[in-house]
């Protein structure tokens, strides 16, 4: 038997359970006191926070010893396990597991090279793949041939967040502020880096986004797009599914989820994107 696993940062919510998907949560770090991501934190205590004292939390991988834990737990039926996590160059993360996976003969561990439902995209494609019985061998190396095709980008409402977390200078936000610019934030070589920078209102901002991105990234795998957010506005997420169905009506499904608190910590709220796998033919 093959286990799809995950860390808590590929944001697929109902989709965890719905796939079968155990969940390894990260650590986050508020007022000093450590929680564990979707279990005793979320999304809204961040922003609750923030509105409160301006404080943000740290995020923190879990250790060795967790992974290795984590990963008895799930093989002592005799399982193997695809384990994916946030991109490397993120987080220890996957050093951390990686490392623990060693101790183990079926265990393999994805760095996915992105994070939110950039990686959630790999988890339910290898979910695709178990339930159409491959083996973990196999899945592991699909997925590897995937992961540098994944599409994962957002546009922020406020660079509030951004410069609190170090991530902006003061003038950048001074700016983005007065000129309403709304940045893009692309991963790349599993980094996040700055992309297009819109102007305007969230709402057009985002249009005009979307259309971009569906446009350049034109060779989807039309199986499923996430459209993933921050508690953007449901009229602008509403508009953004319509846009897509418009565009590109050969999606079989349009997943929504929301941010948890790794993208949430880094980006704030009306944080919105859209993200699928887009390999050239």
């Amino acid at each position: 038997m093959v286990k799809i696993s995950s860390d808590s940062t590929a944001d697929l919510e109902y989709l965890f359970i719905e796939r079968n998907v155990p969940v390894m949560p990260l650590c986050v770090i508020l007022d000093g006191k450590e929680h564990l991501d979707g279990v005793d934190i979320d999304a809204q205590m961040i922003f609750d926070r923030y509105e409160q004292n301006h404080i943000l939390p740290k995020t923190s991988a879990r250790s060795i010893e967790d992974y290795e834990a984590f990963f008895a737990e799930h093989t002592k039926d005799g399982s193997a396990i695809v384990h994916f996590i946030i991109s490397g160059e993120m987080s220890v993360s996957y050093t951390n597991a990686l490392t623990a996976s060693r101790k183990f003969k079926d265990v393999f561990v994805v760095d996915s090279r992105s994070l939110s439902t950039g990686q959630g995209l790999l988890v339910l494609k290898a979910c695709d793949f178990r339930d159409a019985g491959m083996e973990a061998q196999q899945i592991y190396d699909k997925i590897t041939e995937l992961v540098p095709y994944v599409q994962a980008s957002f546009v922020v409402d406020t660079m509030e967040y951004l410069h609190k977390g170090g991530r902006c200078s003061g003038v950048a936000k001074f700016f983005a502020s007065a000129f309403s610019i709304k940045p893009m934030i692309m991963l790349k070589d599993g980094k996040m880096v700055v992309g297009q920078k819109y102007v305007g209102k969230l709402g057009k901002c985002i249009e005009k986004y979307v259309a971009a991105i569906l446009k350049e990234f034109d060779t989807p795998d039309t199986t499923r797009i996430f459209i993933t957010h921050t508690y953007a506005d449901d009229e602008i997420v509403e508009s953004v599914k319509a846009q897509i169905r418009e565009l590109r009506p050969e999606f079989k499904e349009i997943l929504e989820t929301h941010a948890g608190c790794t993208v949430t910590a880094h980006c704030g709220k009306g944080t919105l994107g859209i993200l699928y796998i887009n390999k050239p033919e």
